[in-house]
C-alpha cells in the first residue's frame, strides 16, 4: 500500500499545469448555486427500426467522476455512449452537457472526445503528430501545441516517443497515445469505448490502474464502456449496469456488488449464487460460503447439506460446485492456504456441509417480479 501511495504521489507531480477551463454553471441548478452534472440523460431512447437499443433511460454523471457503463453485448451501453458523443441522435429524450442541451448538436460542437478500442491512430503520422492533431485543427499556435503535446505524453509515460510511428508501438503504447491525443484538447468529458479490450490480461490489469490515476490527475469526467466486470469494479467511482436497453442498477462498485437489486445484477456483476427457500429468492457470493469440516463449529451460520459435483483448482484458490440437498447448485470459493490440488480434487463426489451468515444473504427480485 505504501508503494502504491508513493507511486501516486510521483504521478501527481506530472500533473498537467493547466486544468480544463472552468465552466460557468448554467441550466438546471445554476440559480441555486449548485453545479449541474457534466452529463444528464432524460428519458433517452434509441430505436433502429423495430429494435429498441436504449429504452427510456435517465442518468446523471457528476463532474470529475469515473463512471462506467457495464453490461453484456447488445445491452445498449455503447449506443448510449454514442448518443452522448453525438454519433447517434436519440429517438426520444434529451442529452445535456454541464447544463447545456446538446441533443441535436454534431460531435464537433460538443466538448467531448472519444477513445475507441482500435485507437484509430493515423498510421502515416508520428506519435507527436497524432497527439497534437486536434490542436492543429483548432489552429492552436505551434509553441503551445508543442508544450501541450509534451505534457500529455509525459502524463501517459511516453516522453521521447514523439518521432515514432504507430506501427512501431506495442498495443499498450498505442492505447496511451490515443489517450494522450484525447486529453491534450482538455475536453469536458472523455468517452472510452472498451479501450483495453484488445490487450492481454496482464497489460490490461496494469493499464486499469494507470488509467484511473490519469483520470484523477487531469480531473476530466471519464465515461467508460465495458462488458468486463473486473474493469468496472476496479476503476469506477460509480457504474450503471445495462441489460436489454435499460439500466438495472446504478451505484458505487461495492454497493452494486454487495447489494444487487435483482437476479440479473447479482449474476452479471461477479459470481453469485441464487438460492430459493420458502418462497423467497436471495443471493450469497461464493467467497462468503464456508465448507464446514467434520467437528468444526457452525455456530452463527445457516447450514445445509450437499454433494461436491465438481472441483476447479485455480492456483491460489479452488472453486467447488455443490449440489444442495434442499435444491439448487452453488459455487464456493476457497483460498488454497494449505490444501494441495490433489487434496482439493479428492473432495469431488463427497458429501459436504456448507454454511453462511445471514448478513451475507441479499434478497433479490427476479426479472419476472420486476416486470
Amino acid at each position: 500500500m505504501a508503494h502504491r501511495e508513493a507511486c501516486h504521489r510521483t504521478n501527481r507531480s506530472k500533473q498537467l499545469p493547466a486544468e480544463p477551463e472552468e465552466r460557468s454553471p448554467s441550466g438546471p441548478g445554476a440559480a441555486s448555486g449548485t453545479v449541474p452534472p457534466d452529463i444528464r440523460l432524460a428519458g433517452v431512447s434509441k430505436s433502429f427500426g423495430d429494435v429498441v437499443a436504449v429504452d427510456s433511460i435517465d442518468l446523471e454523471i457528476a463532474r470529475g467522476e469515473f463512471f462506467t457503463l457495464l453490461g453484456p453485448s447488445g445491452s445498449g451501453k455503447t449506443t448510449t455512449l454514442r448518443m452522448i458523443a453525438g454519433f447517434e441522435l436519440p429517438t426520444a429524450g434529451t442529452v445535456e452537457l454541464a447544463g447545456r442541451e446538446v441533443t441535436d448538436l454534431a460531435p464537433y460542437d460538443r466538448q467531448v472526445n472519444t477513445v475507441f478500442q482500435d485507437y484509430a491512430l493515423f498510421p502515416h503520422m508520428s506519435v507527436g503528430e497524432n497527439v497534437e492533431y486536434g490542436l492543429r485543427v483548432a489552429k492552436v499556435e505551434k509553441a503551445e501545441r508543442a508544450r501541450r503535446r509534451g505534457e500529455a505524453l509525459e502524463m501517459v509515460g511516453l516522453t521521447g516517443y514523439d518521432g515514432r510511428k504507430p506501427g512501431e508501438l506495442s498495443g499498450g503504447q498505442a492505447q496511451r497515445v490515443a489517450l494522450a491525443r484525447a486529453i491534450v484538447n482538455r475536453p469536458q468529458v472523455l468517452l472510452l469505448d472498451e479501450p483495453l479490450g484488445a490487450l492481454d490480461l496482464k497489460l490490461r490489469e496494469r493499464l486499469q490502474v494507470e488509467l484511473k490515476q490519469i483520470q484523477q490527475e487531469v480531473g476530466i469526467t471519464f465515461v467508460y464502456v465495458t462488458h468486463d466486470q473486473d474493469e468496472a469494479l476496479t476503476m469506477s467511482d460509480r457504474l450503471a449496469v445495462f441489460n436489454e436497453g435499460r439500466i438495472e442498477q446504478i451505484g458505487a462498485p461495492e454497493d452494486v456488488y454487495e447489494h444487487p437489486d435483482n437476479s440479473f445484477v447479482a449474476g452479471f456483476v461477479g459470481t453469485s449464487n441464487l438460492i430459493e427457500r420458502d418462497g423467497r429468492s436471495f443471493t450469497v457470493r461464493p467467497e462468503k460460503i464456508r465448507l464446514i469440516a467434520d467437528g468444526e463449529s457452525a455456530e452463527g451460520l445457516h447450514t445445509e447439506q450437499g454433494k461436491v459435483l465438481d472441483v476447479a483448482y485455480a492456483g491460489m484458490l479452488t472453486r467447488y460446485l455443490i449440489e444442495l440437498a434442499n435444491g439448487g447448485e452453488i459455487q464456493v470459493v476457497r483460498q488454497n492456504l494449505e490444501e494441495t490440488s490433489q487434496e482439493a480434487h479428492e473432495q469431488q463426489g463427497r458429501p459436504v456441509q456448507v454454511g453462511w451468515r445471514a448478513e451475507h444473504t441479499v434478497p433479490v427480485a427476479t426479472r419476472e417480479e420486476n416486470a
